[in-house]
């Protein structure tokens, strides 16, 4: 990690100059926002494809179908969490560690009639040891065992958001997406592009002298070893033994 004490900083100029220049950035800003605007309209507009609704994920009682992870609403946004089976939580995966740390409060989701669940590629009982380990609250599922049927024509062991919709008993896939299109997910990276200093990675557009030290001995989303995520619930004395011994 970068020390950013010692970085150099933007030109300091008076008000009125950097009034005019955040003006001239704020014209993007807003056709940025119109052109999302626009995708998400062309978004809803997609056809969608029929998926079996009686594929099973196991929960907490055993197997359920996909139809039951919709738990009765419209909708269901599933993450596909990567998973590396056997591993400890120090090695699971940091970037489907960092986009579901960010989802928090679901009310807003249940009141557009959507559910928001997980399903892990990995076996259920591991994979829950790890969700309570975070202190997350969100519906968890494991795929495993149906994710060629989930996943057809995508490469498990990817993460992925993939939207479906219901009507009646039939189930209906309506969008996907991966890599860097789960950054939606997250508000922590939205807030850290707004700073001075942006993400502070390797491959960003930055002036000579900025930090960019993430990524460049560990993973972006790594800090002496864990996902950045799991310090604060070390330190707080948690477990974060995902074996069944626990």
């Amino acid at each position: 990690m970068t020390d950013v004490s010692a970085s150099p900083l933007p030109t300091t100029v008076d008000r009125a100059t950097f009034q005019a220049e955040l003006d001239e950035l704020r014209v993007r800003e807003k056709a940025h926002s119109r052109e999302q605007d626009a995708i998400s309209a062309a978004r809803r507009r997609l056809p969608m494809v029929e998926v079996d609704a009686g594929i099973t994920v196991t929960g907490p009682d055993g197997p359920v179908t996909l139809l039951d992870a919709f738990e009765g609403r419209k909708q269901l946004i599933a993450y596909y969490y990567m998973w590396h089976e056997g591993h400890p939580a120090a090695e699971q995966c940091p970037g489907c560690t960092w986009c579901n740390g960010a989802v928090g409060e679901l009310s807003y989701l249940h009141s557009r009639d959507i559910t928001y669940a997980v399903f892990c590629q990995g076996p259920y009982d591991e994979s829950r040891r790890y969700r309570d380990f975070m202190g997350w609250t969100m519906p968890w599922y494991s795929g495993v065992g149906s994710l060629e049927q989930l996943l057809v024509g995508r490469n498990i062991g990817q993460m992925y958001l993939v939207s479906y919709i219901r009507e009646g008993d039939r189930v209906f896939e309506t969008y996907w997406t991966t890599l860097r299109g789960v950054e939606v997910m997250d508000n922590s990276y939205h807030l850290i592009d707004l700073t001075v200093y942006g993400r502070q990675e390797e491959y960003e557009d930055s002036p000579d002298g900025w930090p960019q030290g993430f990524g460049v001995n560990e993973h972006i989303l790594v800090t002496n070893g864990r996902p950045i995520a799991q310090w604060p619930r070390i330190e707080a004395g948690r477990s974060d033994d995902l074996s069944a011994g626990r």
